[in-house]
């Protein structure tokens, strides 16, 4: 149904389509990445790059059967075992369960290739599709707390049962 790809250079392109055509959507429910985003995407995407080349991060896109760029699959901050995983999936695959796919390839790779023991993640509350998501692959609520002024939600998924 999806797969998961480590982020390359040769993604920029497709990355960037797929963020102008899913700003909107995702800005209903998370902060919006601002114009300066978009403006600064080539030296964005070269940091990320590089911020994954020194094994900080790890980047993924999500790609449907057809090899189309979906989503995107995050784990940032790695430290100690954990990171935290952010994950945006396109207006045009929401509710077919890409995001769930996405999560739980994410978590796998955590565990297995990365050597991960925890990942958190964060949501707002207004948020509950993401929400679901991340309680069927077994995330739980751990606090909450403002994100750019909105209300949000803290999870906490240990990754001994993949490992």
């Amino acid at each position: 149904m999806i797969t998961l790809e480590p982020l390359r250079p040769d993604h920029a392109e497709a990355l960037l389509a797929f963020e102008r055509a899913n700003r909107a959507y995702f800005a209903r429910s998370i902060p919006d990445r601002g114009d300066a985003y978009f403006a600064g995407f080539a030296d964005r995407h070269a940091a990320l790059l590089a911020e994954q080349a020194e094994g900080t991060c790890r980047f993924h896109v999500v790609l449907d059967a057809a090899g189309g760029l979906v989503g995107r699959a995050n784990l940032v901050d790695l430290a100690d075992g954990s990171a935290e995983l952010g994950y945006r999936i396109a207006e045009s695959a929401a509710g077919r369960g890409v995001a769930k796919a996405a999560v739980a390839e994410a978590c796998r790779l955590a565990a297995t290739a990365y050597g991960l023991t925890v990942l958190t993640a964060v949501t707002t509350v207004d948020n509950p599709a993401s929400q679901a998501v991340l309680a069927r692959n077994g995330f739980t609520l751990s606090h909450r707390f403002l994100l750019a002024d909105r209300p949000a939600l803290a999870y906490r998924r240990p990754l001994g049962d993949l490992g």
